[in-house]
This record gives C-alpha cells, structure tokens and sequence, in this order.
C-alpha cells in the first residue's frame, strides 16, 4: 500500500517586486495566465500527483488567496479526510506569532504532521508556475535514501543572483549552497520543492528554533547548515519549464510566453489539466469587425476591436476601434472606444476612458517610485483605476488602484505616478 502524502504550500509572500500586482493580495493569488492563480499551478500539481492532503500556509494580505481556495472543491479537495487547509499564522497564541520565515512557518505548524502518519514532508512554494509530477520526486527520493530533496532547474548566469545556488557532485548530492550569491561556479538554482523525512525534518527544525541568531529561513539558514555538516542532501534535477514570476518583468513575459506558437506550458494537455476556481461567465464575443490574433481571449469578453498578442481575462470589453496590443488585461476590465494600449498590465475592474492612450512615447524613464521594479518600459495600471478619455499615460508609469478620474492632472509622463490626489510626479 502506498504510504499517505502530505504537503505543506508557503503562501505568504509579500512579493514586493510585482509593485501594483501584489501590494493588494499575496503573491499567490495573483491572477495569471487569462483564468487561473499563480498558486492553482502548484494546488493542480499535488493533485494530479494524487496528493489530497495539503496545508496552506498563508501570512501577507490573504483575504483574495482564501476566498479563492475555498473549500478546495475546484481541486477535489473538499473532503472529509485530507482535503485542503488554510492555515495563517495563530496570532495571540503564548507560543506563535506572525512567521518569521519559511523554517518558523512550518516548525508553527508541525502539529499537523504529528497527526498524521507519513513518512516524508513535501513543502512546497505557491509562486511560481510549472507542472511537475511529484512522484518522480519521491522516487528519487527514496532511491538515495535522502534526508532533504531539493529539486532544482538551471538558470541563466546573470540570473544567479536571484536564487539559492546548490553544487552537487557526480550523485546528485549537494556539497555546497549560497543564497542569492552575486557569483557561483553552478547555475542549478532551488525551485522551492522541497521533500523531507519526518523526523529529520522535525529535529532540525527544533534545533533551528532555538537559535537566536537564525533567521528562521530554509534557504538562508537550514539548507545551507545541513549543507556543511554532510547531511544527505540530494538535488533532483528538473528537466521541464518552471518559471519564479516573482517581478514584473518575469511576470509579463512568462504570461506573454502562452501565446507565442510554441508556448513552453500547454495549458489544454488533458491528462495534466490545471485546475481553478471558475465563475459561470458566458461565451466569447466578437463583433463583427473585430480582430483577434495570437493572443488568450477567456470567457466572459466582448471585443468590437483589436486584440494581439495579448491575454485577456474572464468580463474584459474592448470597445470598436480599441486596440490591445501585447498586454496583460484582467477581469471586468472595460477598454473604451478608440483606446489603445500597449505593452502594459492592467488589473481588475478598470475603465479605460474612451480615446486613452496606455503605454506610448519613451522606454527610458525608469518609474519614480518603484525604478527597482519598473524600467523595462512597461505601464502598470492597478485594480479599479478610472482613466479619463483621451489621457495619454507613459511608458513605466505606475497607476494606483482606485484612482478617479480626478486624480489625472492631464497627460502622465514616461516613469510617472497617479497613487490619489496630488500624486502626479
């Protein structure tokens, strides 16, 4: 008999460098890719490797996350026995408090594995976008009789700097970790999936509570400690499309990534099916006139316009000769008549007023609030913003969630800012 599974989803990330997306919902509750929730690729992933038994550990701003899981039926996880459960930090409790970090996170929550009769312990990050059976994880696993499994995926040399590092030798184990290292001889950076044997796991994490100086985290303090005293730490290596969107830039690209002709992750594979919440909406609409190319159209949308090379979420309006070019548009979002807008992320429910201009002029000006995070010429516009008719918004421009027509003292420069009154910079 196979031995039962259990899994534990890190989903409290605050996920600064999305900016707009995620200063109001956690990173994992992200829309993403025209129906889903970054966290629904991981959530389909356990499923679909016959894992029904998973603890949500939820932290930063968790309201949408919780609204959306539910009661995990979209996923069959609405059971009497196993199922799915949220599980936010036990503020008030003598001995919890807001997790310190990822090791914290799940040493809080180590009652739920003592009540359970498992072996192993898959932890698992909610942010990121991959299909992956985790079964061949447990089978090379077992295989080397490891303690801690990290899987890993190679990156690109500049982009070590973003991830925990593993070296391993000729057998998969690790010999040497660094978090976020400016420079490393390896490029097999950690997923964020990680498989532990129970009791292992429980020691270590006993041990790294009671260390002042840690910060509680796996990838900055446990993996790296286990590393140097020669624990059996193995790295499966993971040969298919996995993506951290964690910036904007990464974000939009991957998203982007689904209509090009050969998209890296098919989301129709029938014996892989991701699966989410879904409100009943009605069928596509195109008026007569309209143009739709190479772009994800959900159900729900009416374009009387231009679409390309664009994803559209479930309710989107485009309205006639309105065009909609290599962005990102998201539920309820109306683009009136004549709008345009170009290479930008446009959350929930806003109105593009008619004749509007979204993302023109030049790529150069970093954004004045977040530069860090907006630069590479794309124009943000956050949940319920209202944009007057005929405004011209600038490239790197960030406007703010629930912002009135009001607030826009006229056109918005390339790298400018619309947060409220008097925020125009």
């Amino acid at each position: 008999m196979k031995a039962s599974r259990y899994a534990f989803i890190l989903a409290g990330g605050v996920g600064s460098r999305l900016c707009l997306l995620s200063e109001r919902r956690a990173k994992p509750a992200v829309p993403f890719g025209g129906k889903y929730r970054i966290i629904d690729f991981t959530l389909s992933n356990c499923v679909n490797s016959g894992i029904y038994d998973i603890g949500v550990l939820t932290q930063y701003r968790p309201t949408s996350l919780h609204r959306h899981i539910g009661s995990g039926r979209p996923w069959d996880l609405d059971r009497l026995h196993g199922g799915v459960q949220i599980l936010p930090p036990a503020l008030g409790s003598v001995e919890s408090d807001w997790y310190q970090g990822t090791a914290d996170a799940i040493y809080q929550n180590l009652v739920h594995l003592r009540r359970r009769r498992v072996e192993s312990l898959l932890v698992l990050s909610g942010d990121h976008v991959y299909k992956m059976d985790y079964n061949e994880l447990y089978a090379f696993h077992a295989a080397r009789g490891a303690s801690c499994t990290v899987a890993v995926t190679e990156v690109p040399a500049a982009s070590v700097h973003s991830f925990g590092i593993l070296e391993t030798d000729a057998t998969g184990r690790v010999t040497g970790f660094q978090e976020k290292p400016r420079r490393a001889q390896s490029r097999l950076a950690s997923m964020g999936v990680y498989l532990y044997q129970r009791d292992d796991l429980v020691r270590w994490l006993a041990e790294d509570a009671a260390m002042e100086d840690s910060s509680h985290d796996f990838g900055k303090d446990v993996l790296p400690r286990l590393v140097a005293r020669g624990e059996a730490v193995y790295a499966y290596r993971f040969p298919d499309y996995w993506q951290d969107v964690g910036t904007l830039d990464s974000y939009y690209q991957a998203s982007l990534a689904l209509v090009s002709p050969h998209p890296p992750l098919d989301l129709s594979d029938p014996d892989w099916v991701i699966h989410t919440q879904s409100a009943d909406r009605p069928p596509v609409r195109i008026d007569h006139g309209a143009r739709v190319q190479r772009s994800l159209v959900a159900n729900g949308c009416r374009v009387a316009g231009e679409v390309v090379g664009s994803v559209l979420f479930p309710g989107v309006t485009v309205g006639p000769g309105a065009v909609v070019r290599d962005s990102i548009v998201m539920h309820d979002t109306t683009v009136g008549r004549e709008a345009r807008i170009d290479r930008a992320i446009v959350d929930k429910e806003v109105h593009v007023g008619a004749g509007a201009m979204v993302g023109t002029g030049e790529e150069a000006e970093p954004n004045r609030a977040c530069p860090e995070h907006l630069s590479s010429g794309l124009t943000v516009v956050g949940k319920g913003a209202q944009l007057p008719e005929g405004v011209q918004i600038g490239r790197n421009a960030r406007i703010g969630a629930f912002v009135t027509e009001a607030d826009f003292g006229g056109h918005i420069p390339s790298g400018g800012v619309v947060d409220g009154p008097e925020s125009v910079h």
